[in-house]
């Protein structure tokens, strides 16, 4: 079976275009290592099919225009992504099946990574460069994560499954009880809620008597927070300021940084900035995705998160750790969690993608659509794991 639209399949190799001949090759050299795929297609504009591999095709690559050929041509994995979210390439079929084979591309673009990892914090300072970075991912409308978020907390964190086809919400739930439960919040508790996003923990925590504090540097998610606690008539509030900035004389019962350890890439400040902020007793729940590798790929730093947005090093964090005081008093692996997450976020989305194209155009629908069906391939392949951490400041004795 063709994924594509009535094509000529070709079996010749008499006219075979270079870019289909070059990515059979790669694909023999993965079989050869050992890594399980499939067969695809690549369909050409006058609609001319040619199958990569052996067997029935998984997904089809659809050429449209000849930006879209040139982009496949380069075999450069951000000019494929930008085609596709120009409409100028097209994936029918499986789109997670089909990111199993990035490791097919190249990503030639370390000036990229190297500018925004080194030089602009260096000149610019990592607060500062911060505020710049945060309008590329959060300052997008709202409604759109809404859209696509679970519909009772709009977490944009994982959540917690206790198996695979459980609801988003159920999941999410789960997840935010546990960690105010792991950071031992009760009501009448002064919490400081790090990168509050669109209010998930704070209208959690704060409908059940948590005095939240939230700081963000995004000024679309301190309208939403500001909204929300307003309606809700919450005892919380928004503090617009960056976490390493920001000072409070009064210290906490507890601190929640829910996916936020990955923009804070100097580890020992943000710890630092921990024990100066906890009340003696008290704790900090933490998750984050977690791997060895420093930087993300170009796609990534260019369209969804600008910056030098990294995983967290364990080995790199242990040891700032263990320049403060506090104590690491839980470690867990979340990696299938953060995968399921990223696969029901990714389906939402799908099912909502004429509202968002007609309210916010494709280019945006494509970006956030490969965005999260790349994250849950990372999980699901293990790129990437995701971790969740709770740290204690020991009482003074």
């Amino acid at each position: 079976m063709s994924t594509a639209t009535h094509p000529i399949v070709c079996k010749s190799t008499a006219s075979l275009p270079a870019v289909v001949h070059q990515l059979r090759q790669r694909l023999t050299k993965l079989c050869l290592a050992g890594v399980p795929v499939k067969a695809f297609e690549v369909v050409t504009q006058d609609g001319i099919a040619y199958l990569v591999g052996a067997g029935r095709p998984v997904f089809a690559v659809r050429l449209i225009t000849p930006a879209g050929e040139a982009a496949l041509q380069s075999l450069d994995e951000l000019s494929i992504a930008e085609a596709f979210m120009n409409g100028a390439l097209d994936i029918e079929g499986d789109l997670l099946q089909s990111l199993r084979y990035r490791t097919m591309l190249s990503d030639r673009h370390p000036l990229r990574y190297l500018a925004a990892t080194y030089l602009e914090p260096l000149f610019r300072g990592q607060t500062r460069s911060d505020e710049k970075w945060i309008k590329s991912h959060y300052d997008i409308d709202a409604d759109f994560f809404v859209l696509w978020l679970d519909r009772r907390i709009r977490g944009y964190s994982h959540g917690m499954f206790d198996y695979d086809d459980e609801p988003l919400e159920v999941g999410m739930e789960r997840k935010f009880r546990y960690a105010m439960n792991a950071a031992n919040i009760k009501p009448g508790d002064r919490v400081l809620d790090i990168g509050g996003g669109w209010g998930s923990f704070l209208e959690f925590a704060g409908t059940q008597g948590v005095r939240v504090t939230s700081v963000t540097i995004s000024a679309a998610s301190e309208k939403f927070m500001t909204d929300v606690i307003q309606r809700r008539n919450l005892p919380c509030e928004v503090v617009k300021q960056h976490f390493l900035e920001y000072r409070n004389e009064e210290p906490f019962d507890a601190i929640m940084n829910l996916g936020v350890t990955e923009h804070l890439p100097d580890y020992k400040s943000t710890l630092h900035n921990y024990t100066r902020l906890l009340k003696p007793g008290g704790r900090v729940y933490l998750d984050c995705y977690t791997g060895e590798r420093h930087g993300m790929p170009s796609f990534i730093t260019k369209w969804i998160y600008e910056g030098n947005t990294s995983p967290l090093n364990f080995k790199l964090y242990m040891a700032a750790l263990e320049t403060t005081p506090l104590e690491l008093i839980e470690a867990v692996n979340d990696r299938h969690n953060y995968f399921l997450t990223c696969k029901k976020w990714a389906e939402n989305l799908e099912a909502v993608r004429d509202e968002v194209v007609s309210r916010w155009g494709l280019h945006l629908y494509q970006r956030f659509r490969l965005y999260l069906w790349a994250a849950a391939n990372s999980f699901d392949t293990g790129t990437l794991c995701a971790h969740h951490m709770v740290l204690e400041k020991p009482c003074t004795k």
